[in-house]
Parts: structure tokens; sequence; C-alpha cells
């Protein structure tokens, strides 16, 4: 790998993370292209997801710090039960993690499926296409949810659960209801969003794309979705790159970190991270996410179809 290798896939790492567009299966697209698949690259991917994860942080200090902050505060809080639904999302994805990671790995790799269909790419294509659907199907039930409340319904929802009080002589029940007012989200929509994000371990399913129309289609704010889904693959990221580095440990393997393409990509995925991330929110309060399931599709039609068309 060469640094404008490390560059170029630093900056699709970034974007990709936090668009719905699936950066495993984009960073799989341009291996391909670029002719550097199955070349060894655990040290890059480790470095370019911690650097996405650091862009999250700075983009998200604020709620970060509050959530810390509130953790350590005496009795139930808005910011305990935040993190309590984030650990509940984490369910389905240490599942995942533990006991099918491997198998996963094993079955979706690359070049096992170049040697069964001739096509490296095909498994990424139908994961695209499969976001495409989600995403649609997403915008379908929000145009409509959206319709009924009126165009700034969910903002007017928001502020009014910003003006709730708890207080001690309310019930568990009824504390947990004003929490899941404000936070914009319950601890089953949490749960459904953390399924998703588990099957975004297919390569060419979009982690964000998954959980956000899944966030959408269960019901979940728009204003609340973008920062739930973004910080919720904080320790779930981390945890997997820190289950990689003991592998390399164990290899003797870290020479692999210090070289100039790992630290283009981690520079240029935090750069592009940090402009993705602040993008997305964005948009996902403002407007629909049409023209990503329309890419997704395209996408997703060409890697199944140009492998077998050029050949």
């Amino acid at each position: 790998m060469d640094w404008w290798h490390g560059l170029i896939l630093g900056l699709v790492q970034g974007i990709a993370e936090f668009l719905p567009i699936s950066s495993s299966g984009h960073l799989t697209i341009m291996q391909e292209t670029l002719g550097i698949s199955g070349q060894g690259n655990l040290a890059f991917d480790i470095a370019v997801h911690v650097a996405t994860v650091l862009s999250t942080l700075v983009i998200f200090w604020k709620p970060v710090f509050s959530l810390g902050k509130g953790l350590f505060a005496k009795g139930m809080n808005r910011e305990k039960d935040y993190i309590l639904k984030i650990l509940v999302s984490m369910i389905p994805i240490l599942i995942v993690g533990l006991f099918f990671k491997d198998w996963i790995e094993r079955i979706f790799d690359t070049g096992r499926i170049a040697r069964h269909t001739g096509n490296p790419l095909l498994v990424v294509g139908i994961c695209l296409i499969v976001t495409a659907v989600l995403l649609l199907i997403s915008e379908i039930i929000s145009a409509v949810r959206d319709l009924k409340k009126g165009k700034d319904g969910e903002d007017k929802e928001q502020k009014l659960a910003d003006r709730m009080a708890v207080d001690d002589n309310m019930t568990g029940a009824e504390k947990r209801k004003v929490f899941s007012l404000q936070n914009g989200i319950n601890y089953w929509q949490s749960f459904l969003v953390g399924v998703a994000q588990s099957f975004a371990v297919l390569p060419g399913l979009s982690r964000s794309g998954s959980t956000i129309a899944t966030g959408l289609m269960a019901k979940v704010r728009r204003v609340s979705l973008a920062q739930f889904v973004f910080i919720m693959v904080i320790v779930p990221i981390l945890g997997e790159a820190f289950l990689e580095l003991i592998k390399m440990l164990k290899g003797d393997d870290m020479s692999t970190f210090m070289n100039v393409p790992v630290l283009c990509g981690f520079i240029a995925a935090f750069v592009s991270g940090l402009f993705a991330c602040t993008f997305m929110v964005k948009l996902l309060k403002k407007f629909r996410l049409w023209g990503f399931a329309v890419y997704c599709f395209i996408v997703g039609v060409l890697c199944i179809v140009l492998p077998y068309a050029i050949r």
C-alpha cells in the first residue's frame, strides 16, 4: 500500500462511516479497484476506525461530556437513562461479536466469494441494494408520519419534553417515560437500533444507514436519532479495534502501524469524518435521505453487474 492509497481509503472511510452508504462496502470497492485487497491491511483498518471514533467525539464532545457528568450525579437522571439505552443497543452487536464474527468474516471474505462466484463484490452489491431499500422504506414511513404531525411536529415535541421536570413523587415508570421523551428514544427502540447495527457487520450494509432507517421506522425522533446512532457505535468500534490490536501484539506486528500509508489514512479519515459527521447530523434533522437510497441502489447494481461485464 502506497501513501496515496492510504489517503484515498482514509477519505472514503471518514466520509462513508457517517453517510448511509457503507464504509466497509466502499473500502472493499476501492481496495478491489486499486488492486490492494487481501494485502494484510489490519493495521490500516484499525487506524481509520479509531480516527472516525475520534471525529465523533470531537463533534459530540458536549453531549458526551454531559453524559459523563450525569453518570456520577446522585440518583437517576436523563444522562444515566441515555447511557443505559446505549448499553441496551450494544447487546446484539456484543452477541454477534462474541459468537459469530469469525464465521461471518470467513463466509463473506472477498477472496472466497470471488472463487465461488467470480465476483468479489457480489455480496457488497446485494447489501448496498438492501441498504437502499431500508432507506427508502424508512423515508416513506417518516414522510407519512410528518404529514400527520406537521412539519415542525418533532421540534415541538422535543421542546415540550425538555421542559418536563422529574420529581421524587413520580414512580419509576413515570420517570422513565419522561426521560424517554426528553432523550427522544425508549429502551425498545434502542434495542431495535442495536439489532440493525449487528446486521451491519455484513460488507455493504451501511451501519449508519441501517441504524438510521430502523430508528425512523421505529418512530425515533429525527432530531434525536443522529446523535444516538453515532454515539452508540463508539464503544463497539473501539472494542473491536482493541481486540484486533491484541491479535497484532501477539504476533509482534506493531511495526505495521508505523508507516506513512497508515498515518495518511488516519489523518484523512479523521478530517473527512469531521465534515461528514457534521453534515449528516444537519441533514438528518432537516432533509430526506432519498438521494442516498438512489446512490446505494446504483452502486449496488454496478457492483453486481460490472465485474461480469468487464471480464
